[in-house]
């Protein structure tokens, strides 16, 4: 699946919590020799600083005044992307149960999401990257090349991220699927930037199939994208 392309083009991935975007996203962009770019963990961090700061999705001027003040960076490391917010890494915190059952209420305040939009439109600018949301197609780079919008059956998501949680999750994976429904409704009926698929996103079911396949039909339309426009600039 290693197959970099001399045209760079921008790869957007949409879908809800647990249908693999992330590991999806990382292959195809260490196939193609891209950047990756987990926007999830950067409204994670988010998140995290606020939680930890003792702060509700309900302080909108508070949270938005953090988001627009905080320093989030994404780098690549030996096990993945590592997150860092003001330059500590809080990559091993992001995923825990507290924050995966906040993140949708402080991502729907209005100015934490133009603060983060702006972020990764910048990270986005010179081309090559492939980025993972839930409104990367529809409102962050509605200009991509090549949008997907990935998804999978609420009980698939919730097994994913019942095994992400380790040997003691301290939580049913009945519960996980409920709290995945109560993140799908909220990700989809917030006013700003809703959960939505781009009418010309490719719609990519993952149940039943491995990240690598998924991520392997992904790197073959990208080619097929790019060496497109490269002919048409020619």
């Amino acid at each position: 699946m290693n197959s970099p392309i001399s045209r760079r083009i921008n790869i957007a991935i949409d879908g809800p919590a647990g249908a693999g975007k992330s590991t999806v996203a990382r292959l195809v962009a260490g196939a193609l020799h891209y950047i990756y770019i987990d926007t999830g963990a950067m409204y994670r961090a988010l998140t995290l600083r606020a939680l930890e700061a003792g702060l509700t999705a309900d302080d909108i001027e508070r949270v938005s005044l953090l988001a627009e003040r905080l320093d989030i960076s994404l780098l690549p490391g030996p096990e993945g992307q590592r997150v860092f917010a003001d330059g500590e890494d809080v990559g091993s915190r992001i995923r825990s149960l507290v924050v995966n059952r906040n993140v949708s209420h402080f991502a729907k305040i209005e100015r934490v999401r133009s603060r983060m939009a702006a972020l990764q439109r910048t990270m986005a600018q010179q081309k090559g990257v492939v980025m993972d949301g839930r409104d990367i197609g529809t409102h962050v780079l509605p200009d991509a090349e090549l949008k997907i919008f990935l998804t999978a059956s609420s009980r698939v998501r919730a097994e994913r991220r019942y095994s992400e949680l380790g040997e003691n999750p301290g939580v049913t994976l009945e519960q996980l699927e409920r709290d995945i429904a109560q993140r799908d409704r909220i990700d989809q009926e917030r006013e700003i930037a809703p959960l939505l698929r781009a009418s010309d996103a490719r719609l990519v079911d993952s149940s039943g199939r491995t990240a690598e396949q998924v991520a392997d039909e992904i790197v073959q339309w990208g080619l097929a994208i790019a060496r497109t426009i490269l002919a048409e600039e020619k």
